[in-house]
């Protein structure tokens, strides 16, 4: 008889590793019920919830191609009413012993940062139209020039253009 998925089975444990236990089903099947499938509460030592022997009522949720089969009898249990599955405990590191009673912070919306006006200290367009376009050529390249000299006296002392310090000498 072929097992199919979400057939409920009987079967006995022949094995317990620490990431689950080993079953023989009533019709000589094999298959692994994996520790997360044990229970709905944490199980840290699956050897303290089943015994090698013990008999169990399963519930197939899975079969691989090469012929593994998941079984579960966490999925037959019914949740009491108002009970969240019980997970591994958390270490909230970040979570600052807040009262239950304090009222949330409301999160501030986001806000776009101001506009860019000009990048650097360049004005890129003059205040007073007065000057040519020539006028205001040759005061972005000498605003260029002086830039790229103060990049220059940099290299030359040793410093690298990221400013750490720690060129090669």
């Amino acid at each position: 008889m072929a097992l199919s998925v979400g057939e409920i089975v009987n079967g006995k444990i022949t094995g317990i590793t620490n990431f689950g236990a080993f079953v023989e089903t009533e019709d000589g099947s094999r298959g692994m019920i994996h520790i997360s499938e044990v229970s709905r509460s944490y199980v840290e030592d699956i050897k303290a919830v089943l015994k090698v022997g013990q008999a169990v009522t399963t519930k197939v949720i899975s079969i691989s191609e090469d012929g593994k089969i998941a079984l579960s009898i966490k999925q037959l249990e019914k949740p009491e009413e108002g009970q969240r599955e019980n997970r591994k405990p958390r270490d909230n590191r970040n979570n600052k012993s807040r009262q239950k009673d304090a009222p949330r912070q409301p999160r501030k919306k986001y806000e776009p940062a101001p506009p860019v006006t000009s990048p650097g200290d360049f004005e890129w367009q003059s205040s007073s139209t007065s000057g040519s376009f020539e006028d205001m050529m040759s005061k972005f390249k000498r605003t260029s020039e002086d830039k790229m000299s103060d990049l220059k006296r940099g290299e030359s002392r040793g410093y690298s253009r990221r400013g750490n310090g720690g060129g090669r000498k």
